[in-house]
């Protein structure tokens, strides 16, 4: 349920330094307050490792979501497994959000009752969701330090030239319900999009048939499809991005590569972020809006969902369950936090049928490409490869690994091994044995791409930015032939790739195996590596064995 009169979101992580401050009083909790079920406070600020700069001004507005936990969460995950499991009678028997909610949501008592307090507290309600895990909010610094029993204090960032804002300890709250999650108390890591810009050492010419022989999307439509039959008909994209784009940059895009635009574009923002950013670098989203598009030209939209902070966005797409295929090539450096709030999304996800798919990153490690969300074993992670063509618009040569293709064992030593991926990991490819590994699959992701953005249209651009909406994409074209052929969607893709894969003779009918090209310490070798993971699409074939 959605409130109309959503307010404009307030930015606020750019403040200019102030004079450092003196030490603020305290605010003293309630007896009654109770902890949270995660924390919230950023290292850096809870090991005193940051100077206090100053204090915000009281009056000063914050959009902001608070989370509640998931109920049954073990039957969940029984579900969950069921849902992939081939020999289970309950094979890709995916939940509605009604039922998901009934079954799983928080209870319609907390939700209320949650609501109903922060309400009264001053704080303004914008947004409620569908399956009650979200309440987005707005209220001024003072009304949200007083709910939270908190102090909000703008620090030195010890690594970026800004402050940050954060909470000096970990909220508390006068209310009987628990709460899982806030997000939006702090700005000490923020979202940046996973496109690479062309440098002096980018491919002075490709095989594609854009400006300069660089790619453009209907090139990978013929090296990763090759067919004409499919074209995503009644199928919709979900794009998650966390700024507003210029809509006039996607016609732009059609009309120099001279091919038509027939597919609805439909921006949707969840927290009252403009959609139209009037004049900004736009370039991640409109090559996530056209290359999703040209790998699927007759999809009957895409959703380009629009929002400051990533879980406003995650639970919006999950919640309205439109589209059965998800994108982001955005990433954020990731604390516990985002994975206690985000990853019941992404199970949530799967068991509705949705394909989330995200970019793994561009500077060969996951630290240094901040890895989250491709840390996350509920969802499909895309690295980069090199790719050449048979000439422009021709079929599928070769490929290999792209030197920046972000990869590897995850940070988070909580998060493990998921066990279809186990029996991938061996002493060639160096994959972790216990932890899960980064990526799962690929697309091309090197510096010959061509994209259109504010205005003007250039070659030369990389990034896995290019490679999770182009499966997107291919991924509609699946559920197209499932839809058609009166099969279900195919959900988590990850899994069932990884399944299909075990047999050699199958995984190398559907796979374009990428071997050789290294990024960083690891080596696209044969089968599974942690450049290209299990590969790129091989045509008709892997949407044939997605789909029987």
């Amino acid at each position: 349920m959605r409130n109309d009169r959503l307010k404009s979101a307030v930015r606020w992580h750019m403040f200019g330094a102030a004079a450092a401050a003196a030490l603020l009083n305290a605010v003293p909790a309630t007896a009654s307050a109770t902890a949270l079920l995660s924390t919230h406070v950023p290292r850096a600020v809870a090991r005193h490792l940051v100077p206090i700069v100053s204090e915000p001004d009281p009056a000063l507005h914050l959009q902001f979501e608070v989370a509640l936990p998931m109920r049954n969460q073990d039957a969940r995950d029984a579900l969950l497994h069921a849902i992939y499991d081939p020999a289970s009678p309950q094979y890709r028997h995916y939940l509605s959000v009604a039922e998901f909610t009934r079954r799983f949501g928080p209870s319609a008592h907390d939700y209320t009752t949650a609501v109903s307090y922060f309400q009264s507290s001053g704080l303004s309600v914008t947004a409620l969701s569908a399956n009650r895990y979200i309440i987005e909010l707005d209220g001024s610094i003072a009304a949200i330090e007083k709910v939270f029993h908190v102090k909000l204090r703008y620090y030195r960032h010890p690594t970026e030239q800004r402050n940050f804002i954060a909470p000096d300890r970990e909220p508390t709250l006068d209310l009987a319900v628990p709460v899982l999650h806030v997000t939006g108390l702090d700005d000490f890591d923020l979202p940046h999009p996973r496109l690479a810009a062309p440098t002096a050492f980018s491919p002075k010419a490709g095989t594609g048939s854009g400006p300069g022989g660089n790619f453009i999307g209907s090139d990978m439509r013929a090296a990763y499809y090759g067919g004409t039959a499919l074209t995503g008909a009644g199928q919709s994209v979900g794009l998650m991005e966390l700024e507003g784009y210029i809509p006039s940059d996607i016609p732009l895009y059609f009309q120099k590569v001279k091919q038509p635009l027939n597919v609805a574009v439909n921006g949707i923002s969840t927290d009252g972020t403009p959609i139209d950013c009037k004049k900004c670098n736009d370039g991640e989203q409109t090559l996530d809006i056209d290359y999703a598009i040209s790998m699927a030209p007759g999809l009957d939209q895409v959703q380009v969902y629009v929002a400051h902070h990533p879980v406003s966005v995650l639970n919006r797409m999950v919640s309205d369950d439109v589209s059965e295929q998800l994108s982001t090539s955005w990433g954020w450096a990731g604390q516990k936090g985002d994975f206690t709030v985000e990853d019941p999304i992404y199970k949530e996800m799967a068991v509705q049928g949705q394909t989330f798919l995200t970019a793994s990153g561009d500077a060969s490690t996951l630290k240094a490409s901040d890895p989250w969300p491709e840390e996350d074993a509920n969802l499909t992670a895309v690295g980069g490869s090199d790719l050449v063509t048979n000439g422009a618009a021709g079929t599928y040569k070769t490929e290999t690994g792209w030197k920046d293709s972000a990869g590897g064992p995850s940070l988070d030593k909580s998060i493990l091994i998921p066990p279809y991926q186990v029996p991938f990991i061996n002493a060639q490819n160096m994959g972790s044995h216990t932890l899960r590994n980064v990526p799962d699959v690929a697309a091309n992701a090197n510096f010959n791409m061509y994209i259109c953005f504010n205005g003007k249209c250039q070659g030369g651009w990389g990034g896995t930015s290019f490679s999770s909406p182009m499966w997107a994409g291919y991924i509609a074209l699946a559920n197209e032939q499932a839809a058609a052929r009166g099969k279900p969607v195919v959900g988590f893709v990850a899994k069932t790739l990884y399944d299909l894969s075990k047999k050699t003779a199958k995984y190398k009918s559907i796979f374009h195996d990428v071997i050789g090209g290294k990024s960083g310490k690891y080596t696209a070798v044969e089968g599974y590596d942690l450049v290209t993971g299990l590969g790129s699409p091989n045509g008709q074939a892997m949407i044939d064995a997605l789909t029987k």
